[in-house]
């Protein structure tokens, strides 16, 4: 997910307090120099003959610089005109909770929180006991802010009965985590973060495997299982591809350049047919402290906002502390493969997917048999990538797809004013990627991505987030989220708002329904925000009622009926009179562009990580850092604005795992 940021629509004098993703806010503005002009852009655009499909109207343009945000439309807009006789996929009730303490899912379902922060993974593990905690209790428990979920087949077994499920925890809030202390700042100089407690922190990061089983109908972990696995900041992995072994990723500890300690900041991701889990590395600049005054690539390092100086990490660390070493930050920010199936195979960085803050990593095999990867780098005005592997995926071998994902190409979209687009590699040696341009070598390519993308005249987008798929009909949809950086003279017809503090829905068509081509068509599916207000331009299909509107789209999902589901990072009762959630998402027919809402989570908290089990009946969700501060109100471990989900006196608000299913069975959202 994305860093936290003061809530949209916030008074001016709201007394907003940070918290632990707040803190590296400054990092998340624009680190990628500007790209055209308004005058370049409207200069493109009249000078095609053929708009797509009407999107931009000749009158709009006449309108003036004020109405180019509102200048290019919705394909939602039209189901307004259309048959309205189709079915609907999604007939559930649609839910019209408040924004509260709880969670809330649609009328007809059922949510069951599976597991919780501090919950065992391993067998060993002590019971939770948040006001004795320890590194070594954390090691073995389920950690902190879970975010994506992925379920991976066990042989021999239904999946949607009995399966392994992997769980990303991106990051931690100290505030409330810990007893009697507050948000920690670099500026007020981590007042209360021992070494204990930055060591939990660690611990508290990676991810987590369980193995599940569903028994009378509910989910259980399996205790005792022979797959169950912690991954923390200081587990070994191996660093793979055409990076490894080069001179950015050398340390001191690892003069080879191939070993790491750890993953961190671990976002969205995805699961690969032969079974591995993709875990994406997303806010790495957070952890880093000190200045690059003085690096070699101090260029490159400030593109990635490096240092983020946000934890106390580096005061007991030196690896984080970038004067002592400068190339650990290198070493991360990659996609992460991890087999769930073996716990002793150590995770391994794939260098060639490139490195940046990636939001996830979803894929699917093309037609051609090659693995394809979308991925999104989000940051404000970052870009939209994808890797395509050299080897075809053997449906049958699973070994012979072991390290499929160390040789391909990456490439960057660019979105082109008319509705095409394409995509430009990232390869050493062609175009301007060159010794000429400071890059020596492939391995530089992917470390530097960003500064390639760039060079290349990758589109500059509202933070790109989630990337997926929908192998029913070949489209592809990215979720931007927001952008209230983006000025008038920047706006373009892929990001057509400025201060666009609400996000958009893109829908990417590649050229003949191959995932490998170099061109596409692109269209904005939404435009965010509520549509009863005018001056926002956000646009949904007229069916859509107030309260299947949203903002902020970050994760989602295509369920196995190609059923498309948003999950929402950034909606607050000031903002938008509502907490996060997961919302119903039509994509074709008349009824395009019509959104319902399905779940809401508790006050502070993000829904994140949607994944449905083969048959559709199981949903799981991860609900991260619920009684978070926002809107101007204080939270704590001492005094939360929720304690979700134990609401017990002496338990503070617990990041965990929702299971949601139908009662009576079925489809979930049927």
């Amino acid at each position: 997910m994305a860093i936290r940021r003061a809530p949209n629509g916030a008074a001016a004098d709201a007394p907003f307090v940070p918290s632990a993703r707040f803190k590296a806010a400054a990092d998340d503005q624009p680190a990628s120099p500007p790209g055209a002009t308004f005058g370049d852009v409207l200069a493109e655009r009249l000078g095609r003959r053929d708009l797509i499909r009407g999107l931009l109207g000749v009158a709009a343009l006449g309108a003036g610089l004020s109405s180019l945000a509102t200048a290019v439309g919705t394909t939602a807009a039209r189901a307004a005109d259309a048959d309205d006789t189709a079915v609907d996929r999604f007939p559930f009730a649609e839910l019209t909770a408040p924004a509260d303490a709880t969670i809330h899912v649609a009328e007809g379902h059922d949510a069951q929180v599976l597991v919780r922060w501090g919950d065992p993974v391993l067998p060993d593990a002590p019971a939770f006991d948040p006001h004795a905690q320890s590194p070594e209790a954390q090691a073995r428990q389920f950690g902190y802010n879970n975010d994506f979920i992925g379920v991976i087949p066990l042989p021999e077994h239904d999946p949607a009965r009995r399966a392994l499920l992997v769980v990303n925890h991106e990051y931690t809030n100290e505030e409330l985590m810990f007893p009697g202390i507050g948000a920690q700042t670099a500026k007020t100089g981590f007042p209360d973060m021992t070494r204990a407690r930055v060591d939990i922190e660690m611990a508290a990061h990676g991810g987590s495997v369980l193995e599940i089983a569903r028994m009378d109908g509910r989910w259980q972990v399996v205790a005792g299982s022979p797959h169950a696995r912690r991954i923390t900041a200081e587990t070994p992995m191996a660093l793979t591809g055409p990076a490894a072994g080069s001179r950015w990723l050398v340390t001191s500890a690892d003069p080879h350049g191939r070993t790491v300690k750890g993953m961190l900041n671990n976002c969205s991701g995805g699961v690969t047919p032969w079974g591995t889990w993709l875990s994406c590395e997303e806010n790495i600049n957070s952890y880093f402290s000190g200045t690059r005054d003085g690096l070699a690539d101090a260029e490159a390092l400030k593109r990635y906002a490096i240092p983020g100086n946000a934890t106390a990490w580096a005061r007991y660390h030196d690896r984080f502390d970038l004067q002592k070493e400068p190339n650990e930050p290198n070493r991360f920010g990659w996609v992460v493969e991890i087999d769930p199936l073996d716990p002793s195979a150590p995770p391994k960085k794939r260098t060639a997917l490139g490195r940046m803050k990636h939001e996830g990593a979803a894929g699917l095999t093309n037609g051609d048999g090659r693995y394809v990867v979308y991925l999104g780098d989000d940051q404000k005005m970052e870009h939209v990538y994808r890797f395509v592997s050299r080897a075809k995926v053997d449906p049958s071998d699973r070994a012979a797809n072991r390290d499929l994902l160390d040789a391909g190409t990456l490439s960057v979209a660019v979105f082109h004013g008319d509705g095409s687009g394409e995509w430009r590699d990232l390869v050493f040696g062609q175009g301007p990627l060159t010794p000429a341009n400071g890059f020596a070598d492939q391995a530089q390519v992917l470390v530097h991505a960003r500064l390639a993308a760039t060079h290349l005249g990758a589109t500059r987008m509202d933070r790109p987030e989630d990337v997926e798929a929908n192998p029913k009909t070949n489209k592809v949809y990215v979720m931007l989220t927001a952008n209230d950086t983006r000025t008038e003279m920047e706006v373009e017809p892929a990001n057509p708002r400025a201060k666009n503090i609400h996000g958009h829905i893109l829908e990417i068509t590649p050229a003949g329904g191959d995932h490998a081509a170099r061109a596409f068509t692109w269209d904005v599916l939404v435009r965010c925000g509520d549509p009863a207000k005018a001056e926002g331009g956000a646009v949904f299909s007229p069916a859509t009622t107030a309260f299947g509107w949203f903002g902020n789209p970050d994760n989602c999902a295509v369920d196995h009926q190609g059923r498309l589901w948003i999950a929402t990072d950034g909606n607050t009762p000031r903002a938008t009179d509502r907490t996060d959630g997961l919302f119903a998402l039509e994509t074709e027919g008349p009824a395009r562009g019509t959104a319902k809402r399905l779940v809401s989570v508790p006050i502070g908290a993000e829904l994140c990580g949607p994944f449905f089990t083969a048959d559709d009946t199981t949903l799981f969700v991860a609900v991260q850092h619920p009684g978070e501060s926002q809107d101007g109100r204080v939270s704590s471990f001492d005094a939360p604005s929720t304690r979700w989900p134990d609401f017990a006196p002496d338990m503070p608000p617990r990041p965990s795992v929702v299971a949601i299913t139908r009662k009576g069975g079925g489809p979930v959202g049927s």
